[in-house]
């Protein structure tokens, strides 16, 4: 509202406005002064209304109106036509879904919209042709207690409690399946004490019970950097330890939960390797978000240094409008430079593409093999 002063120095209507009518109120004036005040404005000429009074919002910076419908800046970016993927239907894709249903299982292909789910459930390679079928089995509910903002995944400060049988569902589930390769996730359960880390290691425990050959990735929460809780799993018979930094240092808290930070995931993944020596550790990055090079490049160096094995680069997709934007699709080409920068800078295997994901089955094969020459105390070289 402008000073009254001011008021009093614009044009307006004969009939004084509610905004008048309400200083008028409750400045009490006597009916001299306000007949005075009316004869004034009338006198000063026609045309004006309560904006003038007011002031025009889109001619004041400084002012902000409320109640105003959010409009985006601008259009969101198009979809480029190399995000492209085969539907998510075959008879292989159907046995596994209803496994996973009868069983009550929740899976991040389903929970997270993985682009991928079609080719990895339904057993098919890139280029059509017949592959194994891989599915990454999320424990621990399908109800996360953080908000990522670029997450799709459910999420309540109270969610669901464990299932206490959940470990030997998902052994007898990937067992069906025929895998010899499993990957395992989760949601954060900051609700639960340990925050799940005993419940992610019996799971693993059940798996080679029923599997001993079967070689588990674990891609696991951050624990809020609690080293004891990733011992717990890291020292659990898995052969893979995954933990995602998700982004580069700058960009975390646009991105992340407040209770993440990329130091933190760092400090994961260093601790999963001191507590097991011989497990491979594994992280992913989402590429147009708004990083540069120089933080891509960084981020490289600082996973390095903590002797990470495994990098995965992917394309940010946006799950929903209440999601954060893509900034920029990033192109096949540019991928790959970053795939060969990754392999130079002495990471054991890099999988990158617009299309890759943290569990993307595109990288097992050689993890596979790995794990296995590290098994037979074999050297084992960059791809």
């Amino acid at each position: 509202m402008l000073p009254l002063h001011r008021l009093l120095s614009r044009s307006s209507p004969l009939t004084s406005p509610p905004s008048l009518r309400l200083l008028s109120s409750a400045a009490k004036p006597s009916p001299s002064r306000l007949e005075a005040l009316r004869q004034r404005l009338a006198s000063e000429g026609e045309g004006a209304d309560l904006v003038d009074f007011a002031g025009d919002p889109s001619h004041s910076p400084a002012v902000k109106p409320k109640n105003r419908k959010h409009v985006p800046s601008k259009k969101a970016l198009p979809k480029p036509p190399w995000l492209r993927v085969q539907p998510a239907k075959s008879p292989e894709y159907d046995k596994l879904h209803s496994t996973v249903r009868s069983l009550g299982l929740a899976t991040v292909c389903e929970e997270a919209r993985c682009p991928n789910i079609g080719e990895c459930w339904g057993g098919r390679n890139e280029d059509g042709t017949k592959g194994a079928a891989t599915a990454t089995v999320m424990i621990m509910g399908d109800t996360c207690t953080r908000g990522c903002s670029f997450c799709a995944v459910k999420t309540s400060r109270r969610p669901p409690p464990l299932d206490a049988d959940e470990p030997e569902k998902v052994a007898k589930a990937v067992g069906e399946w025929g895998l010899d390769y499993v990957v395992l996730t989760s949601v954060d359960r900051d609700d639960v004490p340990d925050q799940g880390s005993g419940h992610f290691a019996a799971t693993v425990r059940a798996i080679k019970a029923l599997k001993p050959g079967m070689l588990v990735e674990a891609l696991t929460p951050d624990f809020r950097g609690d080293r004891s809780l990733v011992d717990a799993v890291a020292t659990s018979g898995l052969d893979v330890y995954a933990h995602n930094v998700e982004t580069v240092e700058r960009l975390q808290r646009r991105m992340r939960d407040k209770r993440a930070n990329y130091w933190q995931s760092l400090n994961v993944l260093r601790g999963a390797k001191e507590a097991a020596p011989g497990l491979v550790t594994k992280t992913s990055i989402m590429l147009g978000v708004g990083e540069t090079d120089a933080d891509i490049t960084q981020t490289l160096a600082d996973l390095r240094s903590v002797d990470v094995d495994v990098v995965t680069f992917g394309q940010y997709l946006q799950p929903s409008k209440r999601h954060m934007p893509v900034k920029k699709y990033v192109t096949p080409e540019e991928f790959d430079e970053w795939r060969v920068k990754a392999e130079e800078m002495g990471f054991l295997y890099v999988a990158s593409g617009p299309l890759v994901r943290s569990s993307y089955k595109a990288g097992e094969f050689f993890i596979k093999n790995v794990v296995e020459k590290r098994r037979a105390g074999k050297e084992v070289k960059a791809e």
